[in-house]
Order: structure tokens, then sequence, then C-alpha cells
């Protein structure tokens, strides 16, 4: 079902905003509750995009097949409203998705410079206005075209957003085997009753990673002069800092430290520490038989680690990767997940946030950043019945205290890595200024 909503003028060219409601209709009006590690998101909303040269799907191909889609993941065609207690949670409404299709004039697809994120490629993401989610495809002289996301985080979390991309596109290609549905039972992540005695190291590490908040906190003054770059890391780069961090070490633990360092390298005389943070799921770690493999909403934690900004620059990679594996795998466990859902459930209504969000325990007098793995990213299956896309990356310039870093697959499927970044200018002036790992993204790279 679609629906007119407006019609805008912009100097592009003409956008046209319509809702793209549920082929079917969903429950009489109700409400699901967020859960409490869904509760630990301040509002945030995050992007996705994809660009397609010739051919590009069509609007009305996406419109149809997010019709179909959305009657499965009927959330993200609702609204988030506040309850009693003045939490937020999902109204299943059925409003549906606002649907933007706009064209780029005198601009061909080629031509846009993705590496340089601040040049304009936010204008390929919706801003969301309302409901959770928002979509817009921007279409280029010449043929090609950007379908670009927005979502609630409050809502998701990357690893459920990519289920439904994976499920809309093989909706829009008339996939015989469509992906197994999403599972939104709560109870996998509901607190025990009652509460169970955690062991006490378990309540410090929560106590460490997270902090009760009474309101969302105000963006640091260093927010607003943050960039955002997309770069490139060759596959033999990633495999060289892997050799280099020592055996037993992941390419992600091994890329974290190796960031750690260059985070310090760029620190002020004032930010005499440096703070390193990790987004960990927890699917695997709380079910290790797969009971969350398809659930849909928020299983994660921050873990991190802080260390005085010139000792990381004396200390070797190995020995950096090893002290992010430490603090990494003390989170990475059941026990840390469910002891999460129970001090959320002991603070309710009261908010919480992680620490590493605020910039760790230095607060803004530390050097911050947050690593997310984008691995999973399913740029090999975003193929919406017009084939593959030679481009594609999340976008989230977050207001926060730290930095965000999220490695990403390269569209090519040649082992190298695209890596978004919303740093400090120092920082992204020290991964520049290295002769390895970081290298500009050349449309020459992307378009060849």
């Amino acid at each position: 079902m679609v629906k007119l909503e407006a019609t805008k003028e912009h100097d592009d060219g003409c956008d046209v905003t319509v809702t793209v409601a549920p082929a079917l209709p969903v429950q009489e009006r109700h409400r699901l509750p967020l859960s409490n590690l869904d509760l630990l998101l301040p509002p945030l909303d995050v992007s996705v995009f994809f660009c397609y040269l010739h051919p590009a799907p069509t609007a009305a191909g996406l419109k149809e097949a997010l019709a179909k889609t959305l009657v499965a993941y009927y959330p993200l065609a609702g609204e988030v409203v506040a309850n009693g207690d003045g939490e937020p949670e999902l109204l299943c409404s059925g409003r549906g998705v606002d649907f933007t299709e706009t064209t780029a004039a005198g601009v061909e697809l080629r031509e846009v410079r993705l590496g340089a994120v601040d040049e304009g490629v936010e204008k390929l993401v919706p801003a969301k206005k309302a409901g959770v989610m928002a979509v817009k495809l921007t279409n280029f002289r010449c043929c090609g075209a950007v379908v670009g996301c927005t979502f609630d985080h409050r809502v998701c979390d990357a690893y459920s957003f990519n289920m439904f991309l994976v499920a809309w596109a093989a909706t829009a290609r008339g996939s015989s085997a469509p992906p197994p549905a999403p599972s939104f039972r709560r109870s996998l992540v509901a607190p025990r009753n009652p509460p169970h005695q955690r062991a006490p190291s378990t309540d410090a590490l929560i106590d460490r990673l997270f902090s009760p908040r009474s309101a969302a906190p105000p963006p640091p003054a260093a927010v607003g002069r943050s960039v955002n770059r997309i770069y490139r890391i060759a596959a033999a780069d990633i495999a060289a800092l892997k050799a280099w961090a020592g055996p037993g070490r992941t390419k992600l633990e091994a890329f974290t430290a190796h960031l750690w360092q260059l985070c310090a390298r760029a620190a002020s005389p004032r930010q005499s520490q440096c703070c390193m943070g990790v987004v960990v799921d927890g699917r695997t770690r709380m079910f290790p038989d797969g009971a969350m493999k398809a659930y849909f909403g928020n299983v994660l934690t921050i873990p991190y680690g802080v260390i005085d900004s010139e000792d990381l620059g004396l200390m070797s990679l190995a020995g950096v990767a090893d002290d992010v594996h430490r603090w990494v795998a003390e989170a990475a466990t059941g026990d840390h997940f469910r002891g999460l859902v129970d001090w959320v459930e002991a603070l309710r209504p009261k908010p919480a946030a992680a620490r590493a969000y605020l910039g760790g325990t230095g607060g803004n007098e530390a050097m911050s950043c947050i690593v997310s793995s984008g691995m999973t990213f399913p740029v090999g299956k975003a193929d919406f019945g017009t084939g593959l896309p030679a481009f594609a990356s999340y976008h989230f310039p977050w207001p926060a205290g730290a930095g965000y870093v999220m490695p990403m697959p390269s569209a090519r499927g040649d082992g190298d890595w695209l890596v978004y970044v919303h740093v400090a200018p120092e920082v992204a002036k020290v991964m520049e200024e290295e002769s390895t790992v970081f290298q500009a993204l050349e449309n020459s790279y992307v378009f060849e």
C-alpha cells in the first residue's frame, strides 16, 4: 500500500515522498515493549546506503518489495512512543515507512566522492522525520542510483537491520527461498525472576561499563568539529596487522589495537588518557545453540580499555592487541549479558548508557573511540533484482563524546575492507599521514 504524503522542491531536483505501509494489515494497534537491552540505547538514527550502476533498482520495485517485507518486519512500520513511565516503546500501528525519490540533476554517480563523506554523502541517506525507518532513492544522470535507509537504533541493531535488508532484497528479486522470519521473542532477553544472584565480578564489570543517566547527555563541544570519512584497507595490510598482533588474535582485534595507537598519537596534551571500546554482539553468547539467530532487537554491550596516551605509543602492536583481547573477552559472556538485563531492570525507569559512548572514564578529557564490526554487512546479498551494488557503507555521525569507526567488507569481494570513520579531525589527519593501512577511497576503486 502506498499513499502520497508530500511533494517538495529542492536544489537538486524534485523530491517525492510517499508512505509505504505493510502489504497486509498488521495486528490491531498494539504496543511492543523495548527490551532492557534496547533501553540502553539513546535516541540515535543509523543510516546505510547502496550504490548501483546500470541497471539500478526502480522506485516501483523497491516500494512493492518493501510493502511485502514489512509484513514480517512490522516494527519498522511503527512508531516509537513513550509509555506511562516515560520509557520508549514501539507502537505497532502499521503507519509505514517514508519513501523519498529524488533526482541528482546534472550529476553522475561516478562523480560523487564517496570517501569524502562530508562533501555530500549525507544527502544520499534520508533524514528520518517520523516513524522508525525511512528510505531514499536518488537517481543520477546517465543511469545509476543510490538506495539509502535510516533507522532508529533503539528498535534494532545492525545485525537485525541486516536481516531486514537481506529479506527486502530477496523479495525484490523474487527469491523462491525467502530468509527466515524475524523473532520478536522478548522472553529471550527478559530479566530473571527472582533476580539471579550475580557474581561480584559481574556486577563490577557492569558498573564499570554502564552508568545511570538522568537525561540524554548533551553533545560535547568536540562533536561539532568531527569529520566523516570512508577509507579503504587492502587485504594484504589487514593480514599484516593480524600477523603483527600475534597468534590467536583476530583481524578485528589487530585493527582495533592499531587504531588505538593512532588515536593516542592524535591526542592533545590535555588528553593524557586514550579510551578504546568495541561493540560486542551477545546473541551467540547468551544462546550458543542459535536460539537468537533471528532475534530482532539490540543485543549489545560495549567493553572498553583506558591506557595513558604516552604509554600506548611505547607499546608493541601485539601488547596492545593482548589488552584489547582481554577486556573484550571479559564482556563476551552469557553471564555478562544476563546480568546486564537484570541490572537495567533494577534501575528502571531511570535510563542508563554505555560509559564508552560518553567517552569512558576519562570523559571529554580522554581521546575516545569505539569500533563496531560491520563484517556481516550483507553487501553480497543486496541484489534487488538488478544486480549487486558497486559500493555500500554505513553512515553514523553520532552525537557522542567518542569517535565511531566501522570496518566493512568491500563490495568487490576481494578481501579489502572499507572503513567508515566519524572522528576528530586530529585522528583523521593521523590516519591519512601514516604510510600504510588507511588509504584514500578513490572513485576509480569503486567504479572501475
